[in-house]
């Protein structure tokens, strides 16, 4: 079951990198939380861009895995829209938003999931 969560937020993490989000961050909660697996946190460039990144991923893993969100948050007023998979729970920022509630900051015990993603915007592509 785990090696399907970290499966999981590898392809949601590519699904953001392909959207071009940016600053994409997969950390591994499996020690921390019950509740998930694993947090992929990203960054849009605006509100339009989140919706983008949040409808992208929906679509795909409703097509492609048959997989839907438990309570979306997609109102995206404040900044903040969560898609919550269970095994794995996306976060979608603006800039702003993303500097005020600084998940990685609150939960830096968190090992960082290196991603090798394609897309300059992400510090783990960087990393790969």
């Amino acid at each position: 079951m785990a090696e399907r969560s970290e499966e999981l937020s590898r392809e949601i993490a590519r699904l953001v990198d392909e959207k071009l989000g940016e600053d994409i961050v997969c950390l591994d909660m499996r020690e921390l939380v019950t509740y998930t697996d694993y947090l992929v946190i990203c960054t849009a460039r605006n509100e339009r861009q989140a919706e983008s990144i949040a409808d992208e991923v929906h679509l795909r893993l409703k097509q492609d895995r048959s997989l839907l969100p438990i309570n979306p948050d997609r109102s995206g007023d404040v900044g903040w829209t969560v898609l919550d998979y269970l095994d794995c729970v996306l976060h979608i920022f603006t800039d702003e938003a993303r500097q005020r509630y600084d998940l990685e900051d609150l939960w830096h015990e968190a090992p960082r999931v290196e991603l090798g993603l394609q897309h300059s915007g992400s510090e783990s592509a960087s990393a790969a």
